[in-house]
């Protein structure tokens, strides 16, 4: 039967790579989908600013959003990917502390 943990601390660098995909890209993607539907149903230019003279562009309003989007989506993978860790690495952290 095939060892199914996850990689000891001496791949240290390759699974800090590995957590950065498996943060970064989800979340890349959710924030594209997150992009598409609002503004599918909403036109930034029609947006109320409460009255302020210097407004973004059209696709600067887009920019904001997708990075705000991207920025929520990778707290979520990054919180889901801390809370499924193993027990047996938790308690080597608290270990080495």
């Amino acid at each position: 039967m095939k060892n199914l943990e996850p990689p000891m601390s001496s791949e240290f660098e390759s699974s800090k790579l590995r957590n950065a995909a498996l943060i970064l890209w989800p979340s890349f993607l959710a924030a594209c989908l997150l992009e598409a539907l609002v503004f599918a149903m909403v036109d930034p230019s029609e947006l109320n600013w409460s009255g302020h003279e210097s407004l973004p562009s059209r696709q600067g309003v887009y920019t904001i959003a997708f990075f705000l989007f991207w920025s929520i989506s990778m707290a979520c993978c990054g919180l889901v990917l801390w809370l499924s860790k193993p027990e047996r690495q938790v308690n080597e952290e608290e270990l080495s502390d």
